[in-house]
């Protein structure tokens, strides 16, 4: 007898073929019957108009914390997501060292500044009961709704070896030697391989550059060999290139380390615009090199516009621009007399707009942000309105105007700023650049920067686009670019295709409805610590592991969800 029957749905199942009608039969927490049966089943649902897709992978999250006081992941399971990796740039809860409980203090400190994530919710959310990685991966076993891989967090491994000398200093061939076994004993508990960053955006709670940003070439090829060593591993890399483009000597650094690991390197984000054609052939020939040297070097992009709020008051990417953060870093009231100086505001665009800036000029057109919630009654009815407008009535300059609007709030207003890629051409150099070989979609970054953005939904309203929107990949195609590409990647065994025999994760969706609700602020993490959340629209039912885990974009409260160990549950996926 089956566990549960689904009849008449459209399959769409991952591997890119055209869709077909078929009932779908789960049992033992795999999928038993692809096709037409008499079989009886204990439970039966009418699927007849409504399309059957794998569960979505997502590739890039920092779920680490939340799936402690949330194992839902929510939104990301709302919005069909069933699979997640976290433990990406460099930043991972495990190892602690128990010589120094501080450490772990340390930790939440920084995860709190580089992922934005609340640092009340870190401290009473998750137990911290751990030391080893192995440790913190059984910490989740058997608790958490979704399948979730973790790879090491490259900085976690320099703090537990070398303390605070992680920031700065350089460790000493023992130290490397104890910072490899480390490493080791990680894989071989299961974590998916590396992660690392050197981008000069990333700086822990203190304001100083995270420890992985110190090591040296040796140090991150010798960690890259080790992943190598072990079966089902990755590498997951972030240089300051990754914004925008990069340098001759970070392609190096990505081939050699994907060569000396003979393990795919994945990237995130491949920011596409129009307006900058160059940047999308220079961030693609390190894949190119790759290849050439056996390595394979992917990037992640995102396949919709993920709107990032900013805000004058609070730390945002504004900071991370070249000379923003001595000013937005400074006590209120001095930053609000230092902003409503002309000079001031005048150097502050002037690099804003700068070469230096990178992506982050896409940030400098004031007149384009809309104000959203205000604070005070000099602000009423400006919300949902735009700056240039709001500036034309006053006879001011936008930024200038942008700014009285903020000090009027003292700098709590909350900013959006319109999208400087929403064009045409953007749009069809998307779709040219989602097809090369070395493209993965993903990068949502769901478990950070909760306050600013809310990157999980991209699954459903990617999908709602090609059906009913731009239509730039057919539906076989999306469902095949979000599970089966990102379930090869990682080597996730029996996965990411609705084959007989693999693990029953599936979304159930109305082709007709499926989409995402506009982000909204809530107050539901530990501490009462804001988040913004998204409604999934058209989502009929998702299961993990064969189980029932969200009807009707409502939780079921089961946790069928597996934490995903390299070797056991990945396969090796070589560059040769």
């Amino acid at each position: 007898m089956l566990d549960h029957l689904i009849k008449g749905a459209t399959v769409v199942d991952g591997t890119g073929e055209p869709a077909y009608t078929a009932d779908v039969g789960i049992r033992d927490g795999r999928i038993a019957i692809v096709g037409m049966t008499t079989e009886e089943a204990r439970t039966t649902e009418d699927a007849h108009g409504l399309v059957l897709a794998p569960g979505f992978v997502d590739p890039h999250t920092h779920y680490d914390a939340q799936l402690f006081w949330d194992p839902y992941a929510t939104p990301s399971l709302n919005h069909g997501v069933t699979t997640v990796a976290g433990g990406n740039c460099g930043f991972t809860l495990a190892p602690l060292n128990p010589a120094r409980p501080e450490d772990a203090d340390y930790t939440r400190r920084m995860m709190s500044k580089v992922e934005g994530m609340s640092l009340v919710a870190l401290e009473e959310g998750a137990p911290w009961s751990w030391h080893s990685f192995g440790e913190y991966l059984d910490a989740l076993e058997g608790r958490i709704a979704v399948n979730a891989g973790f790879m090491v967090g490259h900085c976690a491994l320099r703090r537990y070896v070398m303390g605070a000398d992680a920031v700065g200093g350089q460790p000493t061939p023992g130290q490397l030697a104890d910072m490899l076994a480390l490493f080791h004993e990680a894989m071989d508990a299961g974590a998916w391989g590396l992660s690392t960053t050197q981008s000069s955006t990333h700086s822990d709670g203190d304001g100083k550059p995270v420890a992985s940003r110190h090591a040296k070439p040796a140090e991150l090829l010798a960690l890259a060999k080790a992943v190598g060593e072990h079966e089902g591993t990755q590498i997951e890399a972030i240089v300051a290139g990754c914004l925008d483009q990069f340098s001759d000597d970070e392609i190096d650094l990505f081939v050699e380390m994907s060569a000396a690991a003979g393990r795919p390197l994945n990237w995130n984000v491949l920011t596409i615009d129009a307006a900058v054609p160059e940047r999308v052939p220079r961030q693609l020939e390190a894949s190119e090199r790759a290849r050439k040297a056996g390595a394979r070097i992917v990037a992640l992009t995102m396949p919709i516009l993920t709107p990032m709020n900013m805000s004058l008051g609070t730390f945002c990417a504004l900071n991370l621009i070249p000379g923003w953060g001595e000013v937005l870093g400074l006590p209120v009231p001095e930053r609000i007399a230092r902003l409503r100086d002309p000079d001031v505001r005048a150097e502050m665009l002037r690099r804003a707009g700068s070469k230096e800036a990178g992506v982050f000029r896409r940030l400098a057109n004031f007149g384009r942000y809309v104000i959203g919630d205000t604070y005070s009654a000099a602000n009423e009815g400006l919300t949902g309105r735009v700056v240039n407008d709001i500036a034309a009535e006053r006879g001011r300059e936008p930024f200038a105007c942008l700014v009285e609007i903020c000090a009027a709030d003292e700098l709590r207003t909350v900013l959006w700023p319109m999208p400087t890629d929403n064009d045409p051409g953007s749009w069809a150099l998307r779709a040219e650049t989602w097809q090369h070989q070395d493209v993965m979609l993903g990068g949502s970054d769901a478990g950070a920067h909760l306050d600013r953005m809310c990157g999980a939904p991209y699954t459903t309203r990617f999908i709602g686009d090609c059906l009913r929107g731009r239509k730039l990949a057919t539906l076989e195609q999306a469902v095949k670019m979000l599970t089966d590409d990102p379930a090869r990647l990682f080597g996730l065994r029996e996965r990411g295709r609705i084959v007989e025999g693999f693990h029953a994760d599936l979304v159930l969706f109305d082709p007709e409805r499926i989409d995402a609700g506009k982000a909204t602020l809530v107050h539901d993490l530990p501490g009462d610590s804001p988040r913004l959340d998204s409604r999934a629209i058209g989502i009929t039912a998702v299961w993990v592991n064969g189980v029932e885990a969200i009807r009707g974009d409502v939780v079921t409260g089961a946790v069928p969800g597996k934490v995903l160990r390299s070797g056991r549950d990945t396969r090796t996926v070589s560059t040769k």
